[in-house]
């Protein structure tokens, strides 16, 4: 009887174990005004969600001398006091590639502005995040950045992690950071082909297996935008984020060819964007059938489970597309 009683007690502290060791939802917030609208609001309500990692400005580089400059610093109009604020910092890679750079001057002025945005919308963080594809020419900078960002900072540091950045770690290094955000999204080359560059099963696999060996506790971040490629002659021309593919249907200046590919019927200007006729658009996006995919094989995948999967990125037009619960479905993959 007592050993009956023990292994109930077993079975239920397992099962409460792996229910609280659940990943939360978390979203990216990558516009330049942090106003929430009312489906925005709902979807955080509705998903529990207390951590927003939210862009704070870039890092390029000025035009004309060519020193590092931050762009488009984020302006808050809504209150966010009830979240958990991770600022995110995009440094472009050829802030990196800078032979002459001061890396240390770089990191101090990055923190300054960081603190100054926290200090002026009462903020305070306990995290920040460095988002940069660094490659094998830029990572000695990179890390040199990081370094010295950890040591003035005094606060949990994350980096953005990309695929070839796991498979090749012994090449590409792995930055003395707290833990890492795999960003399983922009697999592929944008091109006119038929392949889907934000998420390919093939090209995924090509990677997984990596996984298990990487060092560096991995969070994942998943896709839910999507994007047309503007193709001209077989050549791509551009991005256009943010196309209503249901308006698209209705436009007589455009013809849907099957259910990637539109073909412009007659020159015309959408969205500000002027389309000659012959033109192409791909339509790139990811299913709700795509998450759950991408939950089921990083799961098999991961040496650990991820604490946070966070949603790329939190916006009413991406929210639409996606049925209600569909996030606390692919957590639940985990």
């Amino acid at each position: 009887m007592i050993k009956k009683s023990f292994l109930i007690f077993f079975v239920f502290l397992v099962t409460a174990c792996s229910k609280n060791d659940k990943p939360i939802i978390a979203f990216y917030y990558w516009k330049t005004i942090f106003k929430l609208s009312e489906t925005e609001k709902e979807v955080l309500k509705d998903n529990n969600v207390e951590k927003l990692y939210i862009r704070y400005f870039d890092i390029g580089l000025h035009p004309e001398t060519t020193e590092p400059i931050p762009v488009s610093p984020i302006h808050f109009q809504d209150n966010i006091t009830k979240f958990d604020i991770v600022p995110v910092i995009f440094i472009q890679n050829k802030v990196m590639l800078k032979s002459n750079i001061d890396i240390k001057n770089l990191a101090e002025k990055t923190l300054h502005l960081v603190n100054e945005i926290n200090t002026k919308n009462n903020i305070v963080c306990n995290e920040i995040q460095i988002d940069c594809d660094w490659t094998l020419a830029s990572k000695e900078n990179y890390l040199k950045f990081i370094e010295h960002f950890k040591k003035l900072s005094y606060k949990k540091l994350s980096a953005t992690i990309r695929l070839h950045q796991v498979k090749y770690f012994k090449r590409t290094k792995i930055p003395n950071v707290d833990s890492g955000v795999l960003m399983y999204y922009n697999m592929g080359t944008i091109a006119p082909d038929s392949i889907n560059s934000i998420y390919n099963h093939q090209i995924a696999e090509k990677y997984l297996k990596s996984l298990k060996k990487y060092p560096l506790h991995l969070d994942i971040a998943l896709p839910i935008y999507s994007w047309a490629i503007h193709i001209r002659n077989q050549k791509v021309i551009g991005l256009r984020s943010k196309l209503n593919v249901a308006q698209l249907k209705k436009d007589r200046n455009f013809e849907q060819i099957n259910a990637l590919f539109f073909k412009v019927k007659k020159s015309n200007y959408k969205n500000g964007f002027f389309y000659e006729e012959e033109d192409m658009l791909k339509i790139e996006a990811i299913s709700a059938e795509d998450l759950k995919i991408m939950g089921e094989e990083l799961s098999e995948n991961l040496a650990n489970t991820p604490k946070e999967i966070i949603f790329y990125d939190l916006d009413e037009f991406n929210l639409k597309n996606y049925e209600k619960n569909i996030f606390e479905q692919v957590v639940s993959c985990f």
